[in-house]
């Protein structure tokens, strides 16, 4: 589970209750294997045979194809072949993520990424920011499509009481190299740090900071209470082109500390009043936020739905025609 799954779970659940027919084809339909250096994710092997007949049998009135993966390329290729015209979407930094693992320099994993949505009738990203870099980087058809929040699951109450001497600064999410960790763990603040989510980097970093609380990963009102729990939430990525997370934050009732980069800006900085502080200076962003008042973080993030983020991918998304 991540904020892709996240977001795409949840959108498919909001589209079914509006009445529409939704077929999911990820990877649990197909022999997959893990992805080298986070075998927690797992890759579709060979996919393209069984996934040309699973949308033959289903007929799409639209097709979406979510990630850039084996299974994204093998749609792309069945689209392109059979004349089917599709939509696709920037979830992820996979080029930034790549660089930061193997070195791969960004111009070429972009110009493969450019080539990979070309033909895409639109292309949908979460953020002004991120809609601006893509247009400049020569990507075609962007397109908006923001995200939304449980507004009944994220809430300001309960909140679990952890035994740590206060404030506490709080990270939640995927514990990995590309979620810049090291940045937010090395900051001389007062309190404690705590570390809720699970990843490849985790081991490591318990064992570099044996003062920081790692929490594990919680999940439902386990998570949801882990959030109001804490007093601050500091996102230290630099590479994610949204954030869920701090939707989650503030939804809970927690001021946001983060770089100002794309998703945070986009997010804290349509807000009129602070929800959040914005630094490159994280700990300067950390105990600022400290000054912010929850009930406003709380207010801002029932601008937010769920619903209203589906309407707006369907609205994005085009005919096949071949199916007509």
């Amino acid at each position: 589970m991540n904020g892709v799954v996240r977001t795409l779970v949840t959108i498919t659940g909001e589209m079914r209750a509006m009445g529409k027919t939704v077929e999911v084809i990820g990877p649990d339909r197909f022999n997959t294997l893990p992805m080298p250096s986070y075998p927690e994710i797992r890759l579709a092997f060979l996919p393209g045979r069984k996934l040309a007949r699973l949308i033959d049998e289903f007929r799409p009135d639209a097709l979406h194809i979510a990630t850039e993966g084996p299974l994204g390329m093998a749609a792309r290729g069945y689209a392109r072949r059979r004349g089917i015209i599709f939509t696709t979407a920037f979830h992820t930094r996979f080029a930034e993520y790549l660089q930061a693992r193997t070195r791969i320099p960004l111009w070429l994993s972009y110009a493969w990424l450019r080539r990979f949505h070309g033909p895409g009738a639109a292309l949908m990203v979460a953020t002004r920011s991120l809609s601006d870099e893509l247009s400049a980087r020569g990507f075609k058809n962007v397109c908006a499509w923001s995200r939304g929040v449980d507004l009944q699951l994220f809430h300001p109450e309960p909140r679990e009481e952890w035994d740590l001497p206060r404030p506490i600064f709080a990270y939640v999410g995927r514990v990995a190299v590309e979620k810049n960790l090291r940045a937010f763990l090395d900051l001389q603040l007062p309190g404690s740090k705590l570390v809720v989510g699970d990843g490849p980097q985790r081991r490591t970093l318990e064992r570099e900071y044996p003062a920081v609380h790692f929490a594990g990963a919680r999940h439902g009102t386990a998570l949801a209470a882990a959030y109001a729990g804490a007093d601050v939430f500091v996102f230290p990525s630099r590479t994610d082109t949204f954030g869920l997370v701090v939707l989650e934050a503030l939804a809970s009732g927690l001021p946001v500390a983060a770089y100002p980069v794309t998703g945070p800006k986009d997010i804290l900085g349509e807000s009129q009043q602070p929800v959040g502080a914005l630094h490159e200076d994280l700990r300067v962003a950390a105990l600022a936020a400290l000054e912010i008042d929850r009930a406003a973080c709380r207010s801002y993030a029932e601008l937010f739905s769920w619903s209203a983020c589906a309407q707006k991918f369907m609205d994005n998304l085009v005919p096949t025609h071949r199916f007509a």
